[in-house]
């Protein structure tokens, strides 16, 4: 086995593809990732398909553009989402614990006020707690944080 039959069209268009994939890792944005699947997707059919050089560009391009218009948005939301959650996880950790200051009293029913590293938060507890009391924060909803008294 020599290094020709190594330069086969499915071999160069795998490779291809797989060097755009880890630029695309490398670059913001998520447009590089279609082309690399266009690549892929060349590489496949040259597997079943003898095709020309010509065919195989054509559908490259063509594959490439059709992939980004139509998945791109997806991709991108599918990358937030895990991105976002990931985000939320940590967020959460920094609040969860932490010790807060009333200094409007809460109600199970009347939301009231803590001060937490300098900033003021409305606050939530199942139980009446009074201004001036230490609260330790045991969740977050959004802008409000779920406390109980120390």
């Amino acid at each position: 086995m020599d290094a020709n039959d190594w330069l086969t069209p499915q071999v160069i268009w795998f490779a291809i593809g797989f060097v755009l994939m880890v630029i695309e890792f490398t670059t913001p944005g998520i447009v590089i990732l279609f082309f690399g699947m266009g690549a892929w997707l060349v590489a496949l059919l040259c597997l079943f398909i003898d095709l020309s050089i010509n065919a195989q560009l054509l559908i490259f391009i063509a594959s490439s553009i059709l992939f980004l218009v139509f998945l791109r948005k997806w991709v991108k939301k599918l990358f937030q989402m895990r991105i976002g959650s990931d985000r939320a996880q940590e967020e959460l950790a920094e609040f969860v614990g932490g010790k807060a200051m009333v200094t409007k009293q809460i109600t199970p029913k009347i939301k009231g006020k803590v001060e937490f590293h300098g900033s003021y938060w409305d606050a939530e507890a199942t139980e009446t707690i009074s201004e001036g009391q230490p609260v330790e924060i045991i969740d977050k909803k959004n802008i409000t944080l779920i406390v109980k008294p120390i």
